[in-house]
């Protein structure tokens, strides 16, 4: 994006936050991203790196010991991370995810509590889907009975990004579940459990086709108890505080498949113009630069898509919900389309680990399914116009 229109141009300080991440990954993210992907191994290095220059949870406001960046800011981070190395920008972005409840609607003292320990490096999980409600949220099992002036929380939760890793965790659990099926979601509450909670365990690491550095475990709740000022929000308004959470982090997915694009895209240019046949490099030939022209331009129309719903999520507008599934959906479509495209420009050498373009497709595949599929966000965008709750630009 150029810097010369002042109303589609980044700002300096943006401009200055992309540099500085860059930096970063190329000097302590990128030289760990294969080895981090080949032995299926959390990123520590990019987790240090990451907390030591104040960017694994830019988000959290200064009130509460951050930076205090606004949601551009935080997806230029995050997309900066994902050209790296998608594993890492999940600590960025699952850090978001967590804590995001808290934002939405927790109490002051929680806040102060919980996001100045984020903000000190301690990583936050978000803990909604389970074995049989993934799409279908509201079918959750597990449950929060309450106890005198405690919280007794029974289940278990799956799919569970850096569980076993983070030391918090928001937890959806049904508190009323006696409501008619219509009225489910309204019985739903939302809690901080920590990791060290008695009664919290993990099940093994899942075996994934990709961002295998990120742990994705089940997370196992047998009589755990928690004091009642871990709740977040008003007893039953969890389900909606999940769903405004995620209008505002499927952004962050959209960044991160700006991102892996981004960076699957970066290697195929310089490939290009290096690999040589019938006398010429390949980059000369028009067919590939058709192909290359389309990963640019979809890419971009991604990128701006993205930035776009991020400046709706900063300023929660109403059509906050159309533009968070539109720029997720879109931008995973891209991702996968150019990471894929991006393999046949290297031929075999793409289908092989001695390239990184295998391991940008196969985790950019994640972002067309996690943080609601887009079969989903396309429900979700036709609801949002068939209501009439989209900006007329």
């Amino acid at each position: 994006m150029s810097d010369k229109n002042p109303l589609y141009g980044l700002p300096e300080e943006h401009q200055a936050i992309r540099e500085a991440v860059r930096g970063l990954c190329y000097a302590k993210i990128a030289p760990h991203a294969a080895e981090v992907d080949d032995q299926a191994r959390y990123p520590q290095e990019a987790h240090n790196a990451l907390v030591e220059a104040d960017f694994h949870a830019p988000h959290v406001p200064e009130l509460y010991g951050g930076v205090g960046a606004d949601a551009l800011a935080t997806c230029i981070v995050i997309e900066e991370v994902a050209r790296a190395c998608m594993s890492s920008s999940l600590i960025v972005a699952g850090n978001k995810l967590g804590s995001m409840p808290l934002l939405l609607a927790g109490s002051e003292d929680l806040k102060h509590r919980y996001l100045t320990k984020l903000a000190e490096g301690e990583g936050f999980c978000y803990a909604l889907s389970e074995p049989e409600a993934g799409s279908d949220a509201a079918s959750m099992k597990t449950r929060a009975v309450r106890d005198g002036d405690s919280w007794v929380l029974n289940g278990v939760k799956r799919w569970i990004s850096n569980a076993g890793v983070g030391a918090y965790y928001t937890v959806l659990a049904v508190t009323d579940p006696d409501l008619p099926l219509r009225q489910r979601s309204k019985g739903i509450s939302a809690f901080v459990v920590e990791k060290s909670d008695a009664g919290v365990s993990f099940g093994a690491p899942e075996r994934k086709l990709g961002i295998k550095g990120s742990p994705t475990r089940e997370v196992y709740f047998d009589n755990v108890r928690i004091p009642g000022d871990r709740m977040i929000g008003a007893e039953g308004t969890g389900f909606e505080t999940a769903m405004r959470t995620l209008d505002h982090t499927r952004v962050t997915i959209a960044a991160q498949a700006v991102g892996v694009a981004q960076g699957a895209l970066d290697y195929a240019l310089l490939y290009a113009q290096e690999r040589r046949q019938f006398g010429k490099p390949i980059a000369e030939f028009q067919g590939l630069q058709f192909m290359l022209a389309d990963m640019g331009m979809k890419v971009e129309a991604a990128r701006q898509l993205t930035y776009a719903a991020a400046g709706r999520s900063e300023r929660s507008e109403q059509d906050l919900t159309f533009f968070g599934a539109a720029a997720k959906c879109f931008a995973s479509d891209v991702a996968m389309e150019v990471t894929v495209n991006a393999v046949q420009v290297l031929g075999g050498y793409g289908y092989t680990k001695d390239y990184p373009l295998e391991r940008m497709m196969r985790d950019a595949k994640i972002t067309q399914i996690y943080e609601g599929t887009n079969q989903v966000q396309r429900i979700v965008m036709a609801r949002q116009l068939l209501s009439g709750i989209q900006s007329q630009l």
